[in-house]
């Protein structure tokens, strides 16, 4: 990414312009639209319908985009600083490239696994399905050595996973926005082991982040997590996920994005966009359904084909979900650094007027959770 900003006009008016991608199967979309008072400013519901015409099974999206007040803050909340390199957590908890936590360990691996379930705390909701995840971190060449800009969790105990991507444009003026990443996906992962169990609210969660995250910089969040309804995630920005289910992309989150290459964000000023910016998805999910979730370095450069082939290929192989998110991050780095084959990131381009071509050298963070049944729900 390459440019930060301050909040503009734009601002609420990309969610009544949400378009939802034709991938492998023909679309059918029946909106509706309500508002409640339960604490929102606005609760936009969307039910899309599926239809996948190589499975009779047909899949139920719902979006919840969700237009939020400022919510509460905790005034004695605790507050990281960051760290390079990367992290981890616990045996239930992974985190790479984020702030200081209780029980943070250093590792400087670029790719974790992880594998406990939820029966590792008797207290947890117990729900039918689980995640299964592991990921890659690959820094864009020239920032390896500060451990580039990309953060991520994965947490076992609250079934959830996090991306984000600190705004390159903030190294004009001598920032790591990479610290502000960590920072923010530091907190966000306290903030959701905080919520009450079998009621988490992500924009909650990513709001008492914010508000925790001091570093100087700005980025992009999106954070998943596996409730008993389903799929819930919050994005905010160009970091994003998809789904793949029978060896078919089935969904992708749509990108924020107040122009061509510059996303929404937030910031460490409060001037740029904040998390009732972010839209907010529920969606069901069955087992053996694949949860691919990156920064805008694996976005930009493959194409919904090339990561749900990966993952089809994995799959079949028999390869754990670490090796998945390794495969997908190995191909989008070597598209980044082809100067002729198109990419996401050339399409965009060139749809702006800019004659650009090839992929786009990135940090790419890539996390794939499979989803599958909990023995021990």
């Amino acid at each position: 990414m390459a440019v930060c900003g301050s909040r503009t006009s734009h601002i609420g008016h990309f969610v009544g312009n949400i378009t939802a991608r034709r991938l492998q199967y023909g679309l059918s979309m029946n909106c509706t639209v309500s508002y409640n008072k339960r604490g929102f400013d606005k609760v936009r519901k969307i039910n899309m319908s599926l239809r996948n015409k190589g499975h009779p099974n047909n899949m139920l999206f719902q979006y919840f985009t969700t237009h939020v007040t400022k919510r509460w803050a905790d005034p004695k909340s605790y507050i990281g600083f960051g760290s390079e390199g990367l992290h981890n957590l616990s045996p239930a908890c992974i985190s790479s490239g984020t702030a200081s936590v209780p029980g943070v360990s250093s590792d400087n691996a670029k790719g974790e696994e992880q594998v406990a379930n939820t029966a590792a705390d008797s207290s947890e909701a117990k729900i039918p399905l689980k995640l299964n995840s592991g990921s890659f971190y690959l820094p864009h060449p020239a920032k390896a050595k500060t451990g580039g800009e990309d953060a991520h969790f994965m947490c076992t105990l609250t079934q959830a996973i996090g991306v984000a991507d600190g705004v390159g444009g903030w190294a004009d003026l001598g920032i790591d926005a990479g610290l502000y990443a960590r920072e923010l996906m530091s907190n966000s992962l306290a903030a959701i082991q905080e919520e009450p169990k079998g009621s988490i609210d992500l924009i909650r969660a990513l709001d008492k982040a914010y508000v925790k995250t001091k570093a100087k910089g700005s980025s992009t969040a999106c954070i998943v997590a596996l409730t008993e309804e389903g799929l819930y995630a919050v994005n905010l920005g160009d970091s994003g996920f998809m789904l793949v289910r029978h060896g078919y992309a089935a969904f992708k989150s749509p990108a924020q994005q107040h122009g061509f290459n510059f996303p929404y964000q937030l910031d460490c000023n409060n001037a740029g966009d904040s998390p009732s910016s972010a839209m907010v998805f529920k969606i069901a999910v069955a087992p053996g359904d694949v949860l691919i979730a990156g920064t805008d370095g694996l976005f930009d450069n493959l194409y919904d084909e090339d990561i749900k082939g990966v993952v089809l290929q994995s799959v079949e192989a028999g390869l754990g979900p670490q090796m998945t998110a390794r495969r997908i991050a190995e191909l989008a780095q070597k598209r980044a650094m082809d100067p002729i084959k198109s990419s996401p990131f050339s399409d965009g381009a060139q749809e702006a007027g800019f004659e650009y071509h090839g992929g786009k050298l990135d940090d790419i963070t890539v996390v794939v959770s499979y989803i599958m049944n909990n023995e021990n729900s």
